[in-house]
C-alpha cells in the first residue's frame, strides 16, 4: 500500500475542511453545481462516484459468479441485517433520542421529521460506495457485485411498505426515477464498461498481468474520485454545517451508534459463521453504509426541501465517509480473526 492510500483517511479529512472551505467562499458556484442533478441524483457527483467504481467493474469476471452460490451465508447475512434489523433499530434510536433524551432540545414537531429522515436512511442500504468500501478491504467483487444486485431488486419491493409501515404513512411515493437513474449510472454502466475493458484486455494482452497493470494505472483516479465526491458532498452542505452545528450534532449521535452498532452486530455474526474475510468484509459494509440519494428524495418529497427530515438524510450523507473509513480500517486491521 502506497502512501497516499496508507493516509487516506488524512486526505478524507482535508477534503472534508477543503469542501466546507470552498463551499463558504464560493456559495453560488457550488449552488449552480447542486442544480446539475436529473432525478435528485446529481450528475457531477455520479461522475466522481463512476471513477470510483470503474476500476472495481473491471476486477469482476463473470465465469467466477457461479460459485456465489457456494457461500449463502453471506447473501443471508447481508439480506437479514438490511431488511430485518436495521430499518427497525434505526426507528428505535430516532425513537430513544428524539422523542427521550433529546426532548427538551427540539420541539415535537422537529423531533417527529429526524425520526422520519432516520427512518428513511435506515431503509435505503447503500447501492454505489459498497463497491469502494468492498475494494479497500480486497473484498470478492464478484460476491459483493451479486449482493448489492440482490438488495436493489429488493428494495424496489420492500422500501415503500417497510417505510410506510415504520413512518405510520400509507401512500408513501417512491421516487422511482431516482432509484432507476441511480442504479444504472452506479452499477450498470460502469459494470458494462469493466466486461468490456477485460474482455478487450484479456483478448490483446500477451501476458495474463495486463488487467493488474490496468487496475494499478486506475487506482489514483479511482481516490481522486473519492476526495472529490467528499469534497463536494461538504462543499453543498457548508453553509448547513456552519449554522446549524448543534443540530447536525444531535442528529449525528444516534446516526454514529446506528453505524457501528449495525456493523458490530453483522461482523460478530460473520465470525460465528465462518464467511471468508472477503465475503464477510462486504457484507459487514453494506449493511452499515446508506443509499442517501433515495433517502434524501423521498425526504423532499414527503416533508419539504428544507425540512428537519430533508437534513437528517444530510447528516447521514455527511458522516457516511469518515465513519465508513474507521470501519474499513477496522476490518482491514481484524483480516486475521477470519484466517
Amino acid at each position: 500500500m502506497g502512501n497516499f492510500e496508507r493516509y487516506l483517511s488524512v486526505w478524507v479529512a482535508a477534503a472534508i475542511v477543503l469542501g466546507v472551505s470552498l463551499g463558504l467562499l464560493y456559495p453560488s458556484l457550488f449552488a449552480f453545481v447542486a442544480q446539475l442533478e436529473v432525478a435528485k441524483v446529481n450528475l457531477v457527483i455520479a461522475v466522481f462516484i463512476w471513477l470510483m467504481i470503474y476500476p472495481m467493474m473491471v476486477q469482476i469476471e463473470f465465469a467466477s459468479i457461479r460459485d456465489v452460490g457456494k457461500n449463502p451465508q453471506g447473501l443471508l447475512l447481508t439480506i437479514i441485517i438490511n431488511w430485518l434489523v436495521k430499518p427497525f433499530s434505526m426507528a428505535a434510536l430516532g425513537w430513544l433520542f428524539f422523542e427521550g433524551i433529546f426532548a427538551d432540545w427540539v420541539s415535537a414537531q422537529t423531533a417527529q421529521e429526524y425520526i422520519a429522515g432516520m427512518i428513511l436512511l435506515g431503509v435505503a442500504p447503500c447501492t454505489a460506495m459498497v463497491f469502494v468500501w468492498s475494494h479497500l478491504t480486497k473484498g470478492d467483487a464478484n460476491y459483493t457485485l451479486v449482493q448489492v444486485s440482490i438488495n436493489d431488486i429488493i428494495m424496489i419491493f420492500a422500501f415503500a411498505p417497510i417505510a410506510g409501515f415504520l413512518l405510520g404513512v400509507s401512500d408513501i411515493q417512491v421516487p422511482w426515477s431516482t432509484l432507476f437513474i441511480s442504479v444504472v449510472l452506479y452499477v450498470i454502466l460502469p459494470l458494462i464498461a469493466g466486461v468490456i475493458t477485460r474482455n478487450c484486455l484479456n483478448k490483446s494482452a500477451k501476458d495474463s498481468a495486463a488487467i493488474g497493470q490496468l487496475l494499478d494505472r486506475l487506482k489514483p483516479f479511482s481516490v481522486i474520485g473519492l476526495l472529490a465526491t467528499v469534497a463536494l458532498l461538504f462543499a453543498f452542505q457548508a453553509n448547513t454545517i456552519v449554522a446549524q452545528p448543534l443540530n447536525l450534532l444531535l442528529i449525528a449521535i444516534p446516526l454514529l451508534l446506528q453505524t457501528y452498532g449495525i456493523f458490530a452486530i453483522t461482523y460478530f455474526l460473520a465470525l460465528k459463521l465462518k464467511l471468508k474475510h472477503k465475503i464477510a468484509a462486504p457484507a459487514c459494509l453494506i449493511g452499515t453504509s446508506n443509499f442517501f440519494e433515495l433517502a434524501v428524495a423521498v425526504a423532499i418529497s414527503l416533508f419539504g426541501l428544507h425540512s428537519a427530515a430533508a437534513l437528517a438524510t444530510v447528516v447521514g450523507v455527511l458522516v457516511e465517509v469518515p465513519v465508513m473509513l474507521s470501519l474499513v480500517a477496522l476490518v482491514n486491521r481484524t483480516r486475521h480473526w477470519f484466517e
